[in-house]
């Protein structure tokens, strides 16, 4: 017998609340630093993220199921997996030695909380207003290169006020404009980030040049699209 509505909507919620035990199983491998581990289970918890959106659109879940508020359930998560558990890796891993750690901390769960609670955040072609605080990826790819403490903090610094400007940043599903290139850049995103943390961050994986390059696409398609104007069928 098939389904009815209501369980189908109700279902997508269920799914998108496994982020908050994914999120759970990261923190419990970060605190006792396997930080691989940690990385899996937020890949996953990524993977959840990007096709419970999708799956609640389909299913009208705000018709069916409105006892829920997937919205307010999304948020809660994402900070979680986004910002809270990364922040903590990055300021525990030893990356960023000294006052650099509390500095990155403080700014990141910040500055996020702010943002995350900010009425703005979308644009009108479902895009986001300001880095969309995917702290997730950047520190992964902080894990992946280990760049110099201080190229580490000088980036904290400027995404957390790029949080606040008016660059935009896209939803790789969401953002119709160029989907066809940035759709399969964030699944190969994906891809590269648990291959990395799948072979705990070897210096000579690949995964870590397909980490960076896919990673600066992301970062800058948004701003890209600000600056070359959209062409319009006649």
């Amino acid at each position: 017998m098939a389904l009815s509505r209501e369980i189908k909507a109700l279902s997508v919620h269920l799914l998108t609340a496994t982020g908050a035990v994914f999120a759970m199983l990261a923190m419990l491998a970060a605190v006792n630093a396997k930080w691989d581990l940690m990385f899996l289970w937020l890949v996953v918890a990524f993977a959840v993220d990007g096709i419970d959106g999708p799956l609640a659109r389909r299913y009208h879940v705000k018709h069916y199921a409105p006892q829920f508020d997937g919205v307010l359930l999304d948020l809660i998560i994402d900070y979680l997996t986004y910002v809270f558990i990364p922040a903590f890796a990055l300021f525990k891993s030893g990356l960023l030695p000294g006052w650099t750690g509390w500095f990155a901390i403080i700014i990141i769960t910040f500055a996020s909380a702010m943002y995350f609670a900010d009425t703005r955040m979308k644009t009108k072609d479902n895009s986001f207003s300001g880095f969309p605080g995917c702290w997730n990826m950047a520190i992964l790819v902080f894990f992946a290169i280990e760049p110099n403490f201080y190229i580490i903090v000088a980036i904290v610094a400027v995404l957390a006020i790029a949080m606040f400007l008016p660059l935009k940043f896209i939803h790789p599903v969401r953002t119709e404009r160029w989907r066809l290139v940035s759709l399969p850049v964030a699944l190969s995103w994906t891809f590269f980030a648990g291959w990395a943390a799948w072979v705990d961050f070897h210096p000579e994986s690949w995964a870590h040049w397909g980490l960076v390059i896919t990673s600066i696409y992301l970062m800058l398609v948004g701003i890209a699209q600000q600056i070359i104007p959209a062409r319009h069928n006649a």
